[in-house]
C-alpha cells in the first residue's frame, strides 16, 4: 500500500477521518502504527532520497523518521494539520539536520527509475532519454535550494501544495504559485538547448 488514499474505506468516510482513525489507534497501541508506516514510508523514503547521497542513507534517514514520528505521536494533534504534513515536517527536519551534518547536496538519482519504462528496447531511445535525464538533472541542480525542496516535497513525497504550505510554513498560495513558476521555468530552460 503505497498511499492512504488506497485504503478500502466505507462510501462515506472522508479520507481524513480514515487517516484519523489510523492515527489514533496508533497513538492507543503502537503496534497499530504498520498501516501508517505503509502509506507513507516509500513517499517518505523518495523525499529523502533527493537529499541523500546514496539509497543506504535514504533508508536509514527514513527509520530515524519513523522512530522519531513513533516518539512524538502521542503529542500529535489534528488541528488543521493532515497526519501527512506533520509526518513530512519531521521528516524534512531529519533531512535538514543530516545534511548540516554531512553537507550533502540534494540528489536526483532516483529521477531515471521513476521515469524509465523497463519494456524500452530501442538504444536509440534509450540514448535520448539518457541525455534527457541529464539534462533535467543538470537544471534540477541549478536551482537553489528552497526551489529543489518544493519539487521534492511535490513529486518526491507526493504531497499536495496545501500539504507542502504547512510543512514549510508559507501561504497555499505562495506556493502553489512557486512551483507553478518552478516547473514553467524549468520547461522554458529545458527547450532552449
Amino acid at each position: 500500500m503505497e498511499n492512504i488514499s488506497e485504503l478500502a474505506l466505507p462510501y462515506d468516510m472522508r479520507l481524513e477521518d480514515a487517516e484519523i482513525q489510523l492515527v489514533e489507534a496508533a497513538k492507543a497501541n503502537p503496534a497499530n502504527f504498520a498501516p501508517l508506516y505503509q502509506c507513507y514510508a516509500m513517499r517518505v523514503y523518495r523525499y529523502l532520497r533527493t537529499r541523500a547521497s546514496s539509497d543506504e542513507d535514504a533508508a536509514d534517514l527514513t527509520q530515524q523518521v519513523f522512530l522519531q514520528v513513533l516518539e512524538a505521536l502521542p503529542d500529535y494533534r489534528a488541528r488543521g494539520i493532515p497526519f501527512a504534513a506533520w509526518l513530512f515536517r519531521i521528516t524534512r527536519h531529519v533531512a535538514i539536520d543530516h545534511h548540516r551534518r554531512h553537507k550533502n547536496t540534494q540528489h536526483w538519482d532516483l529521477l531515471p527509475d521513476a521515469t524509465q519504462s523497463p519494456s524500452e528496447q530501442d538504444p536509440e531511445a534509450v540514448v535520448l532519454k539518457h541525455e534527457n535525464l541529464t539534462h533535467l538533472r543538470g537544471l534540477l541542480a541549478r536551482l537553489d535550494v528552497q526551489k529543489r525542496e518544493l519539487l521534492a516535497l511535490r513529486f518526491a513525497a507526493g504531497l499536495s501544495t496545501v500539504e507542502i504550505a504547512q510543512v514549510v510554513g508559507k501561504s497555499h498560495a505562495s506556493v502553489k504559485k512557486q512551483i507553478t513558476r518552478i516547473i514553467q521555468s524549468l520547461k522554458e530552460q529545458y527547450r532552449h538547448v
